[in-house]
């Protein structure tokens, strides 16, 4: 019975306001077994919930897309419950559920750390035991402050203030917290859970409010679902790209430049590496490279709109009694080159990419390795198009991105369209012209998609694309925005076939999206143990004695001008030793050359993943080497072959 649609007539039972399970009641005659909620319009309802719609719903279960997201919210209340019982002078802030688990928000007043969680645990399994029902009951904000000010739960208080509106309360047993919900229908659903991580966090994240203490959690409908996620937490830990970007020798940071990445030589390669593979495949569809200025006046922010959008992230510089901004984003330079010529219809579309460093602020306490940085390299491009043109760039785009990401071994990519939102730019008939040119596109393409209603970019709609990688995380990377709004302020013109001016539209995208980023990701979903066509190191030479090396260099000189990426360990060591010190490297590639190999010219060839190839001519070598790079085999590929 999963995600059976029910058309519920909800006006007709009275005022129009039932609690979901009423209404359900109404039309089945009784609750369906399994059910715990339900979906309207892309917003999800527990039992205890009123709805106010008629129209079909769809049933939840614990199996249905969606129904996790009520599960978490009750697993962070059932945390919530299980602390106050413990410390009953805790002060409660907020539970919401995230993805992959839940966390809540407390100030113990004392000392709490991650020793204490397994007494939070145990008296968790208590409440599971107890099988609490959870029930919503709606109250007015005068009760609400009479509730929490007896409680001495000042937190709450301060999330009724300036609230007019109808407040909802949860209860499961001696608990009851202020919240919107959805949840579960009782505390028995929530027999697997386990406790993560207890961090600080800042109230309202505003580093001048108090600083409580986050409690990390996450709970699945069975045990073996908790036990997979749980493995893969361990799994994530050692492709940890902070660890592995150390011991590979990729990247450092310093706190002379906070969040700020230094780039290591065989980081550099590999950054250069992906920067080379992009450009040339952009070039191939069309693209010119551009490069614009790291500072630019004020006046020009003030008229592309991020003054006032976006002032919070800037950084900014005074030079000659002028104030300038460091950039956070390429296109108003884009714009203006546009503006440096006429341009005709025959120009269009005009597709400029720019890899352009641009810098944001980030509070240090968000900064987590390349995931989230101040400065970064954006895979940056803007076209501009014709009208008439909207939807088949769009379609060329979409394309495009899920060509790339598979060259990456990411073939699991989620779409989402992002709607205008309140605070935004432009006219309603730009924003219905770039949502529907959008849709369309993606319509013509079948792809499937999720709305996102309210969280597009201030100036225009945007199509996000979320990669998924080996650990089946998901990582929001490539992004598509139309936009109205810039070729309307900044006055874009083209002459049309009619020798009349015409507004073009412009489109903003990206594919990795940060580069710095994307690398992490990379890290992580490889595991360090890059497809030879990415590895920074793609070989290392291994002579077994000094009367080698000669042979050695001369191996190195082929393969060097044949383009491919090597070194020669000539160390005074067993090769055994550097067999080993090269696996540790992730290095693909381990060629040894002993006595009968130079004499023959012939090398040993060791691969990490498939260990010993045996001997072959060095022709030989580079063509298959070649032949690799070209297919651009990963590892997940070759999974995919030999299943």
């Amino acid at each position: 019975m999963p995600d059976q649609l029910v058309t519920l007539s909800v006006a007709a039972n009275g005022d129009g306001v039932v609690k979901l399970a009423s209404a359900i009641i109404a039309k089945l005659g009784s609750i369906p077994e399994g059910v715990i909620g339900a979906e309207y319009e892309q917003r999800y309802f527990g039992l205890e919930d009123p709805v106010s719609a008629d129209g079909e719903y769809r049933l939840l279960t614990l199996e249905s897309p969606g129904a996790m997201e009520l599960f978490w919210h009750s697993g962070s209340h059932l945390m919530a419950q299980a602390v106050l019982r413990l410390y009953p002078k805790a002060k409660l802030a907020i539970g919401p559920a995230i993805r992959d688990g839940f966390y809540y928000d407390f100030d113990f007043g004392e000392t709490f750390s991650s020793d204490d969680l397994e007494k939070v645990e145990a008296e968790m399994h208590k409440i599971v035991a107890e099988n609490y029902p959870i029930t919503r009951k709606a109250i007015s904000p005068e009760e609400g402050v009479k509730l929490f000010t007896g409680s001495n739960q000042g937190f709450k208080l301060e999330l009724i203030e300036g609230i007019s509106e109808q407040l909802s309360l949860y209860t499961q047993g001696d608990f009851t917290d202020l919240c919107r919900g959805p949840h579960i229908p009782s505390t028995g659903y929530l027999k697997h859970f386990k406790l993560l991580s207890v961090t600080g966090a800042y109230w309202r994240g505003d580093e001048r409010n108090p600083m409580l203490q986050r409690i990390y959690g996450t709970a699945f409908p069975t045990k073996a679902q908790l036990d997979e996620y749980l493995n893969r937490i361990e799994e994530a830990k050692k492709r940890d790209h902070r660890i592995l970007g150390k011991q590979l020798g990729l990247f450092s940071f310093h706190s002379e430049a906070t969040g700020m990445p230094f780039w290591m030589d065989k980081g550099a390669l590999l950054f250069r590496t992906i920067a080379q593979y992009l450009m040339n495949h952009l070039r191939k569809r069309g693209y010119t490279e551009v490069r614009t200025p790291l500072i630019l006046e004020r006046s020009l922010w003030e008229r592309s709109g991020h003054w006032d959008h976006y002032l919070k992230n800037m950084y900014f510089t005074s030079i000659e009694e002028k104030d300038y901004a460091v950039k956070p984003m390429n296109c108003p330079g884009a714009v203006l080159m546009y503006n440096d010529t006429q341009r005709s219809y025959r120009d269009m579309p005009m597709r400029w990419a720019e890899l352009g460093i641009v810098h944001r602020y980030e509070k240090s306490g968000t900064l987590h390795g390349l995931f989230r940085v101040r400065a970064f390299t954006q895979d940056d491009a803007h076209i501009f198009c014709t009208e008439e043109q909207l939807v088949d760039e769009v379609e060329h785009l979409i394309n495009l991105l899920f060509e790339i990401y598979g060259h990456f071994g990411m073939y699991d990519v989620k779409v989402e369209l992002s709607t205008r939102p309140k605070d935004r730019i432009g006219s309603d008939q730009a924003w219905d012209l770039s949502e529907a040119g959008l849709k369309t596109a993606l319509k013509r393409q079948g792809i499937s998609y999720i709305i996102n209603e309210g969280e597009g970019a201030f100036y225009g709609p945007k199509i996000d694309f979320h990669v998924t990688d080996s650990l089946g995380r998901s990582w929001q990377c490539g992004t598509i925005q139309v936009d109205y709004n810039f070729p309307e302020r900044f006055g874009l013109e083209y002459i049309g076939a009619d020798n009349q001016p015409h507004r073009p539209v412009m489109l903003h995208r990206a594919i990795l999206g940060s580069m710095e980023r994307f690398i992490g990701i990379l890290i992580e979903h490889y595991a360090g143990d890059f497809p030879l066509w990415l590895a920074p190191e793609q070989g290392v030479i291994l002579p077994i004695t000094e009367k080698q090396n000669g042979a050695a260099e001369q191996l190195y000189d082929r393969l060097a001008q044949a383009g491919f990426r090597m070194r020669i360990d000539d160390r005074n060591e067993k090769v055994g030793k550097k067999i080993r010190d090269a696996e540790l490297l992730k290095v693909p590639y381990m060629l040894v050359i002993g006595g009968r190999e130079a004499e023959a010219g012939t090398v040993s060839v060791r691969s990490r993943g498939k260990g010993d190839l045996g001997v072959m001519p060095v022709d030989e070598l580079v063509r298959q080497l070649n032949e690799e790079i070209m297919l651009r085999t990963t590892p997940l590929e070759e999974a995919r072959s030999s299943s």
